[in-house]
């Protein structure tokens, strides 16, 4: 049986996982859905009395069986490259039809995923994750989601020293005229600096919890390894995104009652792997999750770097849950 990675040519994060399942003997096949149809096709069939779809995945380096698939690392796949000749409304359409039949394709296999695309994308709504975690008994700073600028003001001033968090509900940013997206920072807003533009779409703002640091909470099956997370910058402190070279790290356990709330928001959201940023409060130390990120990075903590990989092999290997 083989594990199937779909991710982009230059994944570092994949890299550690395969290398790892080659370690162990375990058949790996890599492919990034970007590179079809150019270098990647395929063929399908499915008929009366059959379960699944049987045929077979043909790239540049090997040829894969539907039904070799025992489990799928979901990580970075690209985007479909279509046909440069192609103009603007067929390659559109030649982007759907990509999206309904190859991913289509493989969103059908019966296997063990991490994490089915499907599931991805419903976690990664802003709104059904924070809302799932509290559910779940996880504390989550005072949000609100708005269009209205008056709202949105009278929201900020009222939260304890008047400052929010601002945002960007999706994953991305604002993209420029040649197709390419800069990233959107957190910024401390205060109500006045709140303008009407608000109006034009929606909006996030949540409150400001003053932290004594940050926590990445990694969950790999029922495994959670958890890294305290320290700026070194004004710019980190705000979003630690924003200057990885400033941060510190130290692995740390985590409140009983986080490790709870984690394994019932994985199982809510049928995840089998998370990556979840927590805000502890100088104050009185309190757990505040910010954010669900079901497809997130985990290899800039050096010091779990090795034992997520293992347990991400683990995992795929059906070794564990």
């Amino acid at each position: 049986m083989t594990v199937l990675v779909l991710t982009r040519p230059l994944d570092a994060t994949s890299d550690l996982v395969i290398s790892e399942l080659h370690e162990r003997g375990v058949p790996v096949c890599r492919l990034d859905p970007g590179d079809f149809p150019s270098c990647l096709s395929f063929g399908a069939r499915i008929g009366p009395g059959a379960g699944h779809w049987a045929g077979t995945l043909r790239g540049q380096h090997r040829d894969l069986t539907l039904g070799e698939v025992s489990a799928v690392y979901y990580r970075r796949p690209s985007a479909f490259r279509m046909h440069p000749g192609m103009a603007g409304g067929d390659t559109r359409w030649a982007r759907a039809e990509a999206r309904a039949g190859f991913k289509g394709l493989l969103s059908s296999l019966d296997c063990r995923w991490v994490n089915h695309p499907s599931r991805n994308a419903h976690a990664e709504i802003k709104p059904v994750s924070l809302a799932t975690a509290a559910r779940c008994g996880l504390d989550v700073p005072e949000t609100l989601i708005t269009n209205d600028p008056a709202e949105a003001r009278e929201f900020v001033e009222a939260l304890p020293g008047g400052t929010a968090a601002y945002k960007a509900l999706g994953p991305g940013g604002p993209t420029t005229d040649d197709g390419n997206a800069h990233a959107l920072w957190t910024t401390q807003v205060r109500a006045e600096e709140i303008t009407d533009a608000v109006s034009l779409t929606a909006h996030l703002f949540q409150q400001w919890v003053p932290k004594a640091y940050e926590v990445r909470v990694t969950a790999v099956g029922r495994r959670l390894f958890a890294a305290e997370i320290h700026a070194g910058s004004d710019a980190a402190r705000i979003d630690f995104r924003t200057d990885y070279d400033s941060l510190t790290y130290r692995p740390c356990t985590l409140p009983g009652e986080v490790t709870a709330g984690m394994h019932w928001l994985l199982d809510a959201l049928q995840l089998r792997y998370a990556a979840c940023d927590f805000l502890v409060s100088q104050d009185d130390g309190r757990w505040f999750l910010c954010d669900v990120n079901p497809n997130g990075q985990w290899g800039f903590v050096p010091e779990l770097r090795e034992p997520i990989t293992e347990a991400l092999a683990d995992l795929l290997e059906g070794k564990c849950s």
